[in-house]
């Protein structure tokens, strides 16, 4: 499954976009910085997420929409189509 794919996999089990779960997570303190278990329990806790998709947010919570260019257009499994992940939700996600 693609970085992408796990964002919108989250929207959909969650109905909460990246961007909103990044506002959230700043209003509890979370950001750059933050340890990756303080927030992977808070969204076990909270949204009923899994590790894996956790950890998704995780990346987008401390680190930003890029991600490394070595997953982009690799051709495998976790293979994304661009090096910037979208965050405003599937509806608004240019095609």
């Amino acid at each position: 499954m693609s970085f992408q794919a796990y964002l919108d996999n989250i929207e959909d089990k969650t109905g909460v976009t990246p961007r909103r779960f990044i506002e959230l997570a700043g209003e509890k303190g979370f950001g750059p910085g933050t340890k990756a278990g303080e927030i992977v329990a808070w969204l076990a806790e909270d949204y009923g997420l899994g590790r894996g998709h956790a950890m998704a947010l995780v990346h987008v919570i401390t680190k930003g929409p890029k991600i490394d260019a070595k997953h982009v257009g690799s051709g495998g499994a976790h293979s994304d189509a661009s090096d910037t992940l979208w965050l405003d939700g599937k509806a608004t996600k240019p095609a």
